[in-house]
């Protein structure tokens, strides 16, 4: 579906933003992309779909070039950024002008779609509050039916029900030949969500792992301070320690999605060590 190979990116002037960064995205998965404020995430959605050109490497979507950006490969693509800026026109309007570009639009979903999020069709959107206005665009996503949905922060702005009703909207509209990615730093918007989990750090990808996989090879758990030497990866919490373990008992264990990214991007790489374990790897 989407390859990335050995791309590198900076803005003029400035250092690499991302180095030789290699990644396979497939369909069928709804991909959780995680990283600190200034990792580049968002700049990398951008270098997928087309909208930001590599210094070096490739974007591929089915093997044709993103940076191309040919209509072909457009028609297959929806991306939506974190800011959204929409016309002063109504929905109706909108949807008049732009879907014609996605020809596997449904506009019978979508009004379902802004039904769930209470949004009314009609309405004039510049004079939408923002976090209607992002459920809009959301909606008229989803209803592109296009093979690759690009989401950058879709959260922000969303009140809790929202954000409930958009984990069950993207679960719902997820198919064999859908991708997902979904970008944000709100950690706990995408728990129940995502089956698979891309961090972003220092310029490269440091973890792209099926979260089932993970949850039969990890434990995550409480731990006394006492025995918080024999984890991968442990921080305070009111609770005591939380810590992640090797799973002995063949058990899987409930992924806590912050808690894994602050062992991948901590100093103390034991937890990427032992994912490196030829053993590791090989049952996976």
């Amino acid at each position: 579906m989407i390859k990335v190979e050995n791309l590198s990116f900076g803005y003029p002037g400035r250092p690499l933003l991302l180095e030789d960064l290699c990644l396979t995205l497939e369909q069928g998965h709804i991909y959780g992309l995680l990283g600190r404020n200034g990792a580049g995430k968002s700049t990398l959605l951008k270098n997928l779909v087309g909208l930001a050109f590599p210094r070096a490497g490739q974007c591929l979507l089915n093997g044709q070039s993103t940076a191309k950006r040919l209509p072909s490969m457009l028609e297959k693509v929806y991306f939506l950024p974190e800011e959204v800026y929409v016309p002063a026109l109504s929905g109706g309007q909108f949807v008049a002008r732009t879907a014609s570009f996605y020809p596997q639009f449904d506009g019978a979903s979508f009004q379902r779609y802004l039904h769930e999020f209470d949004v009314p069709l009609h309405a004039v959107l510049s004079q939408l509050s923002f976090g209607q206005q992002k459920k809009f665009m959301i909606a008229f996503g989803l209803a592109t039916n296009t093979n690759l949905l690009v989401l950058d922060e879709p959260t922000n702005g969303l009140d809790i029900p929202s954000k409930a009703q958009f984990r069950r909207l993207i679960a719902s509209t997820l198919t064999p030949e859908r991708c997902v990615i979904i970008s944000t730093h709100q950690v706990r918007d995408l728990d129940n969500l995502i089956d698979t989990v891309v961090v972003l750090h220092q310029q490269r990808i440091v973890l792209n792992e099926d979260l089932e996989q993970l949850a039969e090879h990890l434990t995550f758990a409480t731990v006394s301070p006492a025995h918080a030497h024999e984890a991968l990866y442990a921080e305070d919490s009111m609770r005591g320690q939380q810590a992640i373990l090797p799973n002995l008992t063949g058990r899987p264990s409930k992924i806590d999605l912050e808690l894994l990214f602050n062992a991948i991007t901590a100093p103390n790489q034991a937890l990427t060590s032992y994912l490196n374990q030829p053993s590791y790897v090989q049952s996976v």
